[in-house]
């Protein structure tokens, strides 16, 4: 297994490293004008003072500002928009614009554009704007004023935010192309994407993204782009992966990549879907063009494959990753060896962790180890039965890395003990974390609870929960349920009771599977009003039952023959939206039958089939067991026949007893015999239960010789007897002289051979 871990080449770093620069002190599309000299800057003063002093019908008249504006030569656009901008209102700005206009034969025409750049900034920051900025728009237009590039921008700009994306378009489309440059369309990607017009946007981009394009995109572009595509809650139509992973790319190949948060929750949705090949495709490829690629993202991707059990790929990944130079964290090394001993591969994770540890930079990375790894390797060693070597590795890291075990360490070890059933060694170390000053938690509780109740010994499981309540700890729900079960199965029903009542009156929510369980153990054992009772408290807490639970109550009032309250439970289930079952419907046939109402049984047989639900096995056994403990042997015949021929359902071992079983009570053991048979000839075995009927009825009808053969087929088909075998054959064959055929009988040798 290749788990060599990935060393930096200096190449691929200065690569990485010029890239950065490149990006950094790239052209911006629209450059701020450099700050005025001190001169300068006193001209712009003087200028906006003379404007705010001077009447406006009088700045014509005004030699001072005259000369100052219209010099020789004249003063730079940047003065102006200087200027403009620092008048304080949007009016006094659109007066000093019509001022220059009217002086246009002594300004460039890029004074005046500089000039209304600074009117729209005053226009768009008014509560006016959505009137004002189209009444500029067009009028710029009429008075063939171009706009500077910052000017459309603002438009563009502004119009999204007034909700009024049709005009951004408008100006964008009406633009000299010479003006659509990367900071432009930028804008309007923003503004797009914002509105939810994603087809749009993406068609604006298409043509920047070609191969040759004259305007690439820049970091600017793609963080729009992709900021706005990833954006939870967002408008528009939302990006397929496939989409997606075509536009990155399409950026890539002009050197511009989306930051890595975003590159992760792509790689993630594609893990998530299953597409891991593609996922792995998409970052080979971004690796390619030299994208300055994580560990993180390929974190992601070795998650992906370790869930699915792809150790070989996990490598072939981490190859890749060494190639190009990225190094892989303490995460990355993390998820190796956890899906390693999730897959019970303990020897593989440790011979990542030794190398993790021994690498140098020769041959490797050294990654430091924290706790989480060394409890992994802990933990994966107690699931594969090596407790004993996760407690040896647990102090050879104390004394070599200076490891400090906490309260997960011990957990992870009394766990992988008690699962054994060295509970004893299990309860050594929560004795040692204590003197060693880790703190035992809940978990550590209900994992020596359990481990003492999975193995019988449940008072010694109360009894340590009773001792850790008085320290403290009080337990949580998992705690309760465990020992509610225990003594559930051992049939404590007043500790079952009490534990339950206390449970809830400590504060601890009890789930629906206390519940249920609850429930089913006091059906089990014939308490139904015990049952009844949990019942009521499940729907007060606010569970709904499943069919498992209703099904549990309906056979349990059945059997204690209440069918009012299993008609309750039924009606309840209706009410609740839960549908019968195929065990519902046997339950309740198996009831009518053994009561001898055989048209409700055949009615509610009926009903099952009209629900969609075929009869089963046990449904034609019901249907026998009652006909033939009613007597009615004919027509439990007749059913029997017509599961065989009609619904070719094969019978089972317990149906052939039921049959045999009442033949012989009526002494018709021919037919008995006939049906044993039939057994053999359809590959049906039979069990102790039908040799007992069938010795039973020979028995009764002094067949001897019948029984000895019966009893040679006993030991053929390795069926061993049981106290009823030995009860029959007993006071039969020593009656008769036979003592020594039941003595070889009972030896296993056959008894047809042997003289009478």
């Amino acid at each position: 297994m290749n788990t060599t871990l990935p060393l930096s080449r200096p190449s691929t770093l200065l690569r990485r490293h010029l890239l950065k620069l490149h990006r950094r002190f790239c052209v911006e599309p629209n450059p701020q004008p450099l700050t005025p000299p001190q001169d300068d800057e006193q001209k712009i003063t003087q200028a906006v003072q003379l404007l705010l002093e001077t009447p406006h019908p009088e700045w014509t008249s005004s030699q001072p500002l005259q000369s100052l504006l219209f010099s020789s030569p004249p003063l730079p656009p940047r003065f102006i928009l200087k200027i403009t901008r620092s008048l304080p209102s949007y009016r006094q700005a659109f007066d000093f614009f019509k001022h220059l206009r009217q002086n246009s034969p002594f300004l460039d025409t890029q004074v005046l554009s500089h000039s209304f750049q600074a009117l729209l900034e005053q226009a768009g920051r008014g509560p006016d704007a959505a009137s004002r900025l189209p009444e500029l728009y067009r009028a710029s237009k009429e008075w063939e004023v171009p706009l500077t590039v910052n000017a459309a921008a603002l438009l563009i700009r502004y119009f999204g935010r007034l909700q009024m994306v049709d005009n951004s378009i408008l100006v964008f489309d009406e633009l000299d192309p010479s003006l659509k440059n990367t900071h432009v369309r930028n804008v309007l990607f923003d503004v797009l994407l914002r509105d939810g017009r994603v087809d749009s946007a993406l068609n604006v981009l298409d043509e920047m993204l070609q191969p040759l394009s004259e305007i690439p995109p820049n970091d600017v572009t793609g963080d729009i782009v992709f900021y706005a595509l990833t954006k939870a809650g967002r408008k528009g139509r939302a990006l397929s992966d496939e989409e997606f992973i075509k536009l990155v790319l399409q950026f890539g190949k002009h050197s511009v990549f989306p930051k890595t948060n975003w590159l992760a929750q792509l790689v993630s949705s594609l893990c998530r879907r299953g597409k891991l090949i593609q996922a792995w495709d998409f970052l080979h490829e971004l690796l390619t063009l030299g994208a300055p690629l994580e560990s993180s993202l390929f974190n992601v991707l070795l998650s992906g494959l370790g869930r699915r059990g792809e150790i070989k790929r996990m490598n072939v990944v981490l190859a890749e990753m060494k190639e190009y130079d990225i190094r892989p964290d303490v995460v990355t090394l993390g998820i190796l060896i956890n899906q390693l001993c999730k897959l019970r591969r303990v020897d593989n994770a440790m011979e990542v962790f030794n190398k993790m540890c021994e690498g140098t930079e020769s041959d490797g990375v050294s990654v430091g180890v924290d706790i989480v790894i060394l409890n992994t390797l802990i933990d994966g060693l107690c699931k594969v039965g090596e407790q004993e070597e996760g407690l040896h590795f647990m102090e050879r890291m104390k004394s070599t890395k200076g490891f400090v075990p906490n309260t997960v360490t011990y957990n992870c070890l009394i766990d992988g003990f008690c699962k054994v059933g060295e509970i004893e060694r299990g309860i050594e170390l929560f004795e040692r974390m204590k003197e060693e000053g880790v703190s035992p938690n809940t978990i550590t509780v209900n994992t020596l609870v359990d481990g003492m109740c999975r193995h019988g010994r449940i008072n010694s499981a109360l009894e340590f929960f009773r001792d850790m309540q008085g320290k403290g700890e009080k337990g949580n729900a998992v705690t309760y349920t465990t020992l509610i079960t225990a003594f559930s199965n051992a049939d404590n029903f007043g500790k079952v009771v009490d534990l339950f009542d206390e449970m809830l009156t400590s504060g601890c929510s009890a789930d629906a599977v206390v519940y249920y369980s609850l429930i089913s153990g006091f059906c089990r054992a014939g308490r139904m009003d015990d049952a009844g009772n949990v019942y009521s408290k499940l729907k007060a807490a606010g569970f709904h039952p499943d069919i498992v639970c209703y099904n549990s109550l309906i056979s349990g009032f059945c059997k204690k023959r209440k069918i009012d309250k299993a008609y309750e439970i039924v009606k309840d289930m209706e009410e609740a939206g839960v549908k019968p079952d195929i065990v519902t419907f046997n339950t309740l046939i198996a009831y009518f039958c053994k009561v001898g109402d055989f048209t409700l049984a055949l009615r509610v047989m009926k009903q099952m089939t009209r629900e969609g639900f075929t009869p089963t096995v046990t449904t034609y056994g019901a249907l026998i067991h009652g006909y033939c403990l009613n007597g009615k042997l004919d027509d439990a015949r007749k059913i029997f026949d017509d599961m065989s021929s009609t619904a070719k359902i094969p019978p089972n071992t317990v149906i052939y007893n039921i049959l045999i079983e009442s033949m012989c009570k009526v002494n018709d053991v021919k037919v008995a015999l006939s049906l044993m048979d039939d057994m053999k000839t359809k590959g049906v075995k039979p069990n102790t239960a039908t040799y007992n009927a069938m010795l039973k009825g020979l028995k009764e009808n002094h067949l001897l010789e019948e029984a000895f053969i019966l009893m040679d087929s006993m030991i053929e088909n390795n069926c061993r007897p049981n106290y009823v075998t030995m009860e029959i054959l007993t006071g039969w064959l020593s009656t008769v002289g036979e003592s020594e055929k039941l003595k070889s009988f009972v030896q296993g040798h056959k008894v047809s051979a042997l003289t009478a």
